[in-house]
């Protein structure tokens, strides 16, 4: 297996982790909360503090970091991109605080605005919105600095405790659905856990509780490349303003992609009791495949992408990208298909709703698996500009992507509600990861070809959705789940052949 393999399948086994006790953690907060009005809340109430974390330390200034600490460390030594990576880590804290107290200043008139996180809730909804958005605020300021050093790490191509990070976030977050928020305590194993009875604020504090662990678990790997804190800023230092010139456009960039969170909960708030929940859960199960498949790779090849362009190998970068475009297609519309078709009787075991319930979770996660292609496109041909130190070619397909979805979602979410809502994800996204991709092959220096894999993985797709629903129909099962189980393996085994060789280019990649 070649490197980039290896991360990536390192990655994936952690982010599989990840993703298991993601959705553990949702299924328990939705058997203790159900499509309540509570729970609605809490979704809504997490909009603009990951906005801030997404701008500050997360997806914009982590991706716009990358790449130039890669060069520093590969032109100029550790010792000198530790020294960047403090002055970074520093000014993202600063600013995270002051505009964590303006939010939190603000937080009930942006929150009742008719442009605002959820102006179609009652009052006493809005106010538990505003209340829970302030405390969530603690957990950004945290993020503040442990995403960075998520950054800082895989720059030293380090992979691990980056990536063990998350699923140490998420236990933190069952604690809290477990044991702060119920009103009873459960029994596992015949163990009587406590109860501490908070309710919904009882998932914030566990938010809290989880991002400690998050930064916490990555101090090791500091420790491991010897890094030195400074008490400094150094805004005109030069590689500081290498850092910020590529963070203004990445900041925009990243506006546009939580913008879209929210005007996604502004139209649900508009429909009926619910609606913002099946959007949160139909997009956490599309993230999944998505998480295991793009963000994997994506994440793996930045700092590899940036270590080809520093060097003007444009043969490898070529490679590299052309390999994960490959599996890309090959992979998610066959998987986008299996989940399509079998996916019913699992949302019935997991979350326990209604039959609306499950349909309307059903129609959403069926929404935004239309996109799953374009989304796993987008986390590669987006890192292949930041590779390049251009953040500005991302921000006009961001832009682009928002206009669609403002337009187009306030059509459909009329017409079909919340389905139309997540259809209206998976189209904007995808013709933003298209406009990327003609950007990038107008580059002279760039040439990519996938050959017949388009075609080959439509034939998988269509074969792998047939064979999950056919198997469902012969298995009866009990419980059903079994059988749905059952057929889906059956389906993604019915693919194989068809995508056999982008299986082999994996192993290369």
């Amino acid at each position: 297996m070649s490197r980039l393999t290896r991360i990536s399948l390192l990655l994936v086994v952690f982010f599989s982790l990840d993703k298991i006790l993601s959705v553990a953690r949702q299924v328990i907060i939705a058997r203790q909360f159900g499509l309540s009005a509570e729970l609605d809340a809490f979704n809504v109430a997490n909009n603009l503090p990951d906005l801030l974390f997404a701008l500050i330390s997360g997806g914009a200034l982590a991706i716009a970091f990358i790449p130039v600490l890669s060069d520093v460390l590969t032109q100029q030594g550790r010792q000198i991109a530790w020294e960047l990576f403090s002055r970074i880590a520093n000014l993202a804290f600063l600013v995270t605080f002051a505009m964590a107290i303006i939010l939190a200043a603000f937080a009930a008139p942006l929150v009742r605005w008719e442009l605002g996180v959820a102006p179609g809730f009652g009052f006493e909804q809005q106010a538990l919105v505003v209340d829970l958005m302030r405390l969530n605020l603690i957990a950004t300021l945290i993020f503040s600095i442990s995403g960075l050093v998520m950054a800082g790490l895989q720059a030293n191509q380090h992979f691990l405790l980056p990536a063990m990070a998350p699923s140490i976030y998420t236990i933190g977050q069952i604690f809290g659905a477990l044991v702060l928020a119920p009103q009873e305590g459960y029994t596992l194993a015949g163990f009587t856990l406590p109860a501490f009875g908070l309710g919904v604020y009882g998932l914030v504090y566990g938010v809290i509780l989880g991002a400690m662990f998050h930064l916490g678990i990555q101090i090791p790997g500091l420790i491991r490349f010897r890094f030195r804190w400074l008490p400094r800023l150094g805004i005109h230092t030069p590689d500081v303003r290498r850092v910020l010139a590529l963070l203004g456009p990445r900041l925009l960039t990243v506006l546009f992609v939580q913008l879209i969170f929210l005007v996604r909960d502004n139209l649900a708030s508009r429909l009926a009791e619910g609606a913002v929940t099946a959007l949160t859960y139909g997009w956490m199960i599309q993230q999944v495949p998505q998480t295991l498949i793009g963000t994997t790779i994506g994440t793996a090849i930045l700092p590899t992408l940036s270590e080809h362009f520093s060097r003007q190998d444009w043969q490898a970068f070529n490679q590299t990208v052309e390999r994960a475009i490959r599996v890309f297609i090959a992979l998610t519309l066959p998987v986008a298909a299996v989940l399509a078709a079998g996916l019913r009787p699992l949302l019935v075991f997991a979350f326990g709703f209604d039959d609306a319930g499950t349909d309307l979770l059903l129609w959403v996660t069926r929404g935004f698996m239309v996109g799953l292609l374009g989304h796993c496109i987008l986390e590669v041909s987006a890192r292949s500009f930041y590779a390049q130190q251009d953040a500005r070619k991302p921000l006009l397909a961001a832009g682009l992507n928002v206009g669609v979805y403002i337009l187009l979602g306030g059509q459909l979410f009329r017409i079909l509600g919340a389905p139309g809502i997540s259809l209206t994800d998976s189209i904007a996204f995808t013709l933003q990861a298209l406009v990327l991709f003609f950007l990038l092959f107008r580059r002279p220096e760039v040439s990519i070809h996938t050959g017949t894999t388009l075609r080959r993985a439509l034939m998988g797709a269509v074969a792998a959705g047939a064979v999950t629903f056919a198997a469902q129909l012969a298995l009866v099962t009990q419980p059903p789940v079994l059988g749905d189980m059952a057929g889906m393996v059956a389906g993604g085994l019915a693919m194989l052949p068809f995508v056999w060789s982008e299986i082999r280019v994996l192993v290369r990649l």
